[in-house]
């Protein structure tokens, strides 16, 4: 070994992260020694064997990054995925590729540089718990202090409104303040008021007596009775009519409730979590909706961002769904892609979260493991660009383009730093750099 090799050998050696490279026939030609201590693979035994039979990974098998880079003839940076050691242990890595040139500068192989990401998946991990309130996963700020104040409110048996749009969330809410609740014990029953017609709905609610109708032919207990003790979450409430408007008021009132057909009151101990999406106070003023049963419903009001008020959540709920659906389907799928984030975090989300839920569960049809790319989102988002300008769109110099565009992300991530970096896909420091060099300020937006 020559000085030159012998100096290079040393180099890599000195690195932190792992390095290794291949020829045209993806045999391993250098394997530094992190790249030893990542893959728990020796140098001897790594060099002249094939990539994928030192590294076992879930991209070996037709998205390997290296052999992109190779026939595109450009870098690849960034990618999570994958790699099983020798004593049959998973070590999640972050890998980046480029072709490797001679001095003529033809392609006569390639680089992967690799790290171990086990310690920073753990914090991920941890991380997602600080954020997580039973089923409930947010970091956002007003959604912070609902989780807050869920403690002290579960445990009196105060009538509790949510308020919020479709998809928001709202009976994962009414399940945690049930689950912290003295009545965790008993059951928790959810009916949609807006699924159901008015005569149908009364029955389900209060029961009915045999013989009340033609085809009563015994009792059947309504949700009241089955949640006897517990909680009864009244969704989309703002749907109900108004004579059984009445019968819920008493209920609230008295405490009390006639199945159909009886004629004995019937006790009912149940504590009511009543939600819509609709604007009760203006279906008051237009008496849609009782002042007095909109009184006794809204004791403890709650209102539920929507999702397109709260995108840091984002990031954070795709990754909850993404393991959600690894476990129900028996998957690999990492993350999205930084480019498939990018369009999402740019899209307003009128279905919120079970939108969010919907369209990560689409990417599992397509996407079986490694990373979800825009490919993988459902097809009206395919000809949604990663990057898009809105104001002076093809207009001025490149420079007065691209602050425009660094704009308008701050602008609608509030000026938060790392998900506007998520939705342009750069880093803190590029962006920071971006923001001393076209001086942008924040009396600008």
């Amino acid at each position: 070994m020559n000085q030159d090799n012998l100096l290079s050998v040393q180099i890599l050696d000195s690195v932190a992260d792992g390095v290794f490279t291949v020829d045209l026939d993806w045999r391993i030609t250098t394997f530094n020694r992190a790249a030893e201590i990542i893959t728990g693979v020796k140098k001897k035994d790594a060099l002249g064997c094939l990539c994928r039979d030192i590294f076992h990974s879930d991209i070996c098998d037709g998205s390997c990054i290296l052999k992109q880079s190779i026939e595109t003839g450009t870098p690849i940076t960034n990618r999570s995925i994958y790699i099983i050691r020798p004593d049959g242990n998973k070590v999640p890595i972050s890998i980046s590729a480029s072709p490797l040139k001679n001095k003529d500068g033809k392609i006569i192989g390639g680089v992967e540089t690799f790290r171990d990401e086990s310690e920073i998946t753990e914090l991920r991990k941890e991380l997602q718990k600080s954020y997580s309130f039973f089923d409930l996963v947010s970091k956002n700020s007003q959604m912070q202090r609902l989780f807050q104040i869920l403690p002290q409110l579960a445990v009196s048996d105060s009538t509790v409104l949510l308020l919020g749009e479709s998809g928001t969330g709202k009976e994962l809410l009414a399940r945690a303040i049930h689950q912290l609740s003295r009545r965790k014990d008993k059951e928790l029953v959810a009916v949609n008021c807006g699924a159901l017609p008015d005569t149908l709905l009364e029955s389900e609610l209060f029961g009915y007596k045999a013989g009340a109708f033609t085809d009563a032919k015994k009792d059947k207990p309504g949700y009241f009775s089955l949640a006897e003790g517990g909680t009864l979450f009244l969704d989309e409430i703002g749907d109900v009519s108004p004579a059984l408007q009445v019968k819920l008021l008493r209920v609230l009132q008295e405490k009390t409730y006639t199945p159909l057909g009886g004629v004995r009151p019937v006790t009912a101990d149940v504590r009511i979590i009543a939600a819509t999406n609709k604007d009760l106070e203006q279906l008051v003023q237009e008496e849609k909706f009782r002042q007095d049963l909109y009184y006794r419903i809204n004791v403890v009001q709650l209102k539920v961002p929507p999702l397109r008020d709260r995108k840091e959540d984002i990031p954070l709920l795709a990754n909850h769904f993404i393991m959600r659906f690894n476990k129900l389907k028996g998957q690999q799928v990492l993350a999205l892609s930084p480019e498939a984030l990018s369009i999402l975090m740019k899209y307003d989300f009128p279905g919120n979260i079970r939108e969010l839920e919907n369209i990560i569960e689409y990417a599992f049809i397509l996407c079986h493991k490694g990373m979800i790319l825009p490919e993988h989102l459902p097809e009206k988002f395919h000809n949604r660009s990663v990057v898009t300008f809105s104001k002076n769109q093809g207009k001025g110099t490149l420079t007065e383009i691209k602050k425009a565009a660094v704009i308008e992300a701050l602008e609608r991530n509030n000026w938060k730093k790392m998900a506007t970096c998520r939705e342009l896909g750069i880093s803190k420091g590029t962006l920071r750099r971006m923001i001393e060099k076209y001086q942008i300020k924040r009396t600008e937006i």
